[in-house]
């Protein structure tokens, strides 16, 4: 009998209050998305994801347009500014050379 109390002393238990209330909740959690109500909840919060999936998908893609935009336009600026500091420069050198 010692024996097999030195057993129960390596059990931990934490561990196994865990795994029992994983059973407990899973066997309710069945039971419980098997009624009707359950499923037309369920389907409804799974219609409200996708939603919410479409709509950030969508604000995604207004997203990246405007930086595309944004860009091209950044983009243009720099050149403007290197084509006018090129053409200040070609003006102190010919200044200069006077």
């Amino acid at each position: 009998m010692a024996n097999c109390f030195d057993c129960l002393k390596n059990i931990d238990a934490k561990k196994v209050g865990i795994f029992a209330a994983g059973v407990l909740f899973g066997t309710a959690g069945i039971k419980v998305l098997s009624s009707k109500d359950a499923k037309k909840v369920y389907t409804n919060c799974t219609a409200a994801a996708l939603r919410a999936k479409e709509c950030v998908m969508d604000t995604a893609t207004k997203i990246q347009e405007s930086a595309e935009d944004i860009y091209a336009e950044a983009q243009l600026i720099n050149a403007e500014r290197a084509a006018e500091e090129m053409f200040e420069d070609a003006e102190e050198v010919e200044n200069s050379e006077e």
